[in-house]
């Protein structure tokens, strides 16, 4: 997917993906940051969803409509059935709250009725909670889990020998779709002489958390 490496090269533009020294929440020392939350102005997240939308049509998966875990996925469920849209895809989308209301329209999801099969979009895959309460949602609806699109698939392994995607792929039967991969990092780093210096650190945090083999 050619626009993998555009979406890594706005992510650095923006400062979304930095270099340098960071603890993750498992207490690792790596190399890069993640942080999409920082996709915060209309341009840079215009582009964000146009990828999720590119992402999920080069997939070519069956899909009826999308899903957004409160809170990271609201914004980005919306501007993706935008995107979608504007691509010839006019899909409904949903979203739930973290409390449920009892007044007005009531319950805990706002927008289109779930049914079908679901697209669910992400920021990352950390721990699968998200992934979790989505997937249960969803099936309580009698709709279908069909895919998960998240921005960055980190590729490391969880608990066990599986990544925290290869381990929601595994425990659902759904497919998980990442904008760009750290093979895909790992690759625009080879290419870019402003960024090169980061390329060993980056490599030598694969070898050693990485999951083994490419999927």
């Amino acid at each position: 997917m050619n626009f993998s490496r555009d979406f890594i090269e706005l992510a650095c533009d923006k400062g979304v993906l930095r270099f340098g020294e960071f603890v993750t929440k498992a207490g690792r020392l790596s190399p890069y940051f993640f942080n999409a939350g920082l996709f915060n102005d209309g341009a840079s997240f215009g582009r964000l969803c146009d990828f999720y939308a590119r992402t999920l049509l080069a997939a070519d998966l069956p899909c009826d409509m999308l899903f957004g875990p409160a809170y990271k996925g609201i914004p980005l469920v919306a501007g993706t059935a935008m995107r979608l849209a504007e691509h010839g895809h006019n899909l409904p989308f949903c979203f739930n709250r973290k409390e449920a209301k009892d007044h007005g329209e009531g319950g805990t999801l706002v927008g289109a009725p779930l049914a079908g099969r679901v697209a669910i979009l992400d920021d990352v895959i950390s721990a699968g909670t998200s992934v979790r309460e989505s997937v249960e949602i969803i099936r309580a609806h009698g709709a279908t889990p069909s895919a998960v699109v998240i921005a960055l698939d980190r590729m490391e392994r969880g608990t066990g020998s599986l990544s925290a995607v290869q381990e929601v792929g595994q425990t659902y039967g759904i497919p998980v779709l990442a904008v760009a991969t750290l093979k895909d990092l790992i690759a625009f780093l080879h290419d870019s002489p402003a960024l090169a210096a980061n390329l060993d650190a980056v490599q030598r945090y694969r070898e050693t958390y990485g999951v083994s083999g490419d999927a």
